[in-house]
C-alpha cells in the first residue's frame, strides 16, 4: 500500500492509501476520489517528502491509530456538514427524493428493514459503520 497527499481544487489537503500508483492515478481520473472537507472529486496529487520512519515514529503511527484518526475526521466531517435528523431519517430520506424537500446532507438513525426498503425505493442511503458514526448533537434544554 502506498500513502498519497491529495489537494482538491479548493486547496484542502488530505491523504489516501492506494494499492500502487497506477490505482491512484485511474481513481482520481475516474473521480472515484473525493475531497473528506468539501466532497470534491477535483483531486490531484500533492508534492510528499519521502517518509522516513523511526523507531518512534513506528510506535505512534500504528494501523490502529491512523485508523482512529480517519475515522475521527470521517466522524468531523459529517458533523460539520450533514443535518441530523434522528430517528426521522427513513422519513426525510424519502421526502427530498420525492422531490417534498429540498435535497441537504442528512445523518440519522434507521433500521436494516428501513434501511433496505429506501435502497428498493432507489433513494441514495449508506449506513455507516459503529466506527464511523458521529455522536448525535445533544438536545438544547
Amino acid at each position: 500500500m502506498i500513502r498519497y497527499a491529495l489537494v482538491c481544487e479548493d486547496d484542502h489537503e488530505f491523504e489516501a492509501w492506494f494499492s500502487n500508483s497506477a490505482a491512484c492515478d485511474e481513481q482520481i481520473a475516474r473521480d472515484l476520489v473525493e475531497c473528506p472537507e468539501c466532497g470534491s472529486v477535483a483531486v490531484r496529487k500533492a508534492l510528499m517528502a519521502p517518509a522516513v520512519s523511526t523507531s518512534r515514529q513506528r510506535e505512534t503511527a500504528s494501523p490502529e491509530r491512523q485508523l482512529k484518526q480517519l475515522a475521527d475526521k470521517v466522524k468531523a466531517h459529517i458533523r460539520n456538514n450533514y443535518d441530523y435528523v434522528g430517528e426521522n431519517f427513513a422519513r426525510e430520506a424519502r421526502a427530498m427524493h420525492k422531490g417534498e424537500q429540498p435535497e441537504r446532507l442528512i445523518y440519522g438513525e434507521a433500521s436494516a428493514e428501513e434501511s433496505r426498503k429506501l435502497g428498493d425505493e432507489g433513494v441514495p442511503v449508506a449506513p455507516l459503520p459503529d466506527a464511523l458514526a458521529p455522536v448525535p448533537p445533544k438536545k438544547a434544554n
